[in-house]
């Protein structure tokens, strides 16, 4: 036996009979033979931290933009907050941690830049429409490794694209990452926005507060444990009705306060149009787009959907400078 076969048995033996188990796994689109020493979920866990994608959401906006300050999360820090979250409630519900781990670095990989700015405007100048975790799926079924893909797991690429709010996902491991996913913005995001001197403790309500707790610690403390106790021993990733209020009535908080805030938000505009500009100038310079994504028109992908596979790539600084590049005058001089 293999080091890759005493893990699946390991898992068969150890985890809960709800768990998705490795050697169970419904497979890749694209056969490959097994590594010897790695599960499929290690494995997909690998790639998408060895990815490009992974590495540009260092510069890519989670709420705030371009904030002055080296502690404000960025679109990063969001996911490896998720990853850590959801593998503390997978392992002591005795999942795979190793399938929670996969989807949370992957989920937000087709972010564009400026968080949901980016994302509004997309969709909003795309005839095709856009959504982040559309493309994120496109990201790891096309556009990484030269449009070969990262050829994931069936369970990994479930869960990424079920990790919104609407989403079902047809995995605990998924179920957890989806929940997680809002406790931890909810989470990090009232706490740089308690930072930036936008919103207190005194904002919250008293009702909220003796639920959840009276800080940011306190709150993801409670909802983490609320998770466990209430899915232990069973097939769904599920809240009490209490702490479901809560969190649902603190999110929409977030949402009147900080989300839709004039003051965090008033640089957004800007970004917006910004990406919007770029958008219009490559759909009508297709040849003008990088060579490898004029090869995915020639695969027969549509241009107005390689566009955006251009610009959601981009990070929040290239994204500037691309613009000032095409569209600011440079001041003329004789050498």
């Amino acid at each position: 036996m293999n080091i890759r076969e005493s893990f699946e048995e390991r898992e068969f033996q150890e985890l809960s009979p709800y768990a998705a188990h490795s050697r169970d796994s419904r497979g890749r689109d694209v056969y490959e033979t097994e590594c010897d020493v790695r599960t499929v979920y290690q494995r997909d866990r690998d790639r998408i931290l060895h990815s490009k994608a992974f590495r540009r959401l260092k510069d890519k906006t989670q709420v705030f933009l371009a904030p002055q300050g080296d502690h404000y999360r960025t679109r990063l820090t969001h996911t490896l907050e998720v990853s850590q979250t959801a593998r503390t409630i997978a392992k002591a519900l005795n999942l795979n941690e190793d399938l929670v781990e996969a989807i949370a670095l992957g989920h937000d990989l087709g972010h564009t830049p400026f968080g949901h700015a980016g994302e509004y405007a997309l969709n909003e100048v795309c005839p095709l429409g856009f959504a982040h975790y559309k493309q994120s799926i496109r990201v790891v079924e096309l556009l990484e490794k030269d449009g070969d893909g990262l050829n994931l797991t069936w369970e990994v690429r479930d869960g990424i694209l079920n990790h919104r709010t609407s989403g079902k996902p047809n995995t605990l491991e998924g179920q957890i990452v989806r929940l997680c996913d809002k406790i931890s913005y909810i989470h990090h995001d009232m706490d740089d926005a308690q930072r930036a001197g936008i919103i207190s403790e005194d904002d919250i309500p008293i009702t909220i507060r003796v639920v959840l707790g009276g800080t940011t610690r306190e709150r993801l403390n409670t909802l983490i444990h609320d998770i466990i106790l209430n899915s232990m021993g069973r097939d769904a990733i599920v809240q009490s009705g209490e702490i479901a209020e809560a969190m649902r009535m603190l999110r929409q908080l977030m949402f009147d306060n900080v989300y839709k805030n004039p003051v965090a938000k008033k640089e957004e505009k800007k970004a917006k149009r910004m990406l919007m500009e770029l958008y219009e100038y490559y759909s009508s310079h297709i040849n003008k787009l990088p060579d490898e994504y004029q090869r995915l028109i020639s695969r027969g992908e549509k241009e107005e959907r390689v566009v955006c596979d251009y610009i959601s790539g981009m990070t929040d600084q290239y994204s500037m400078h691309h613009f000032e590049e095409l569209f600011v005058p440079k001041a003329w001089a004789v050498y």
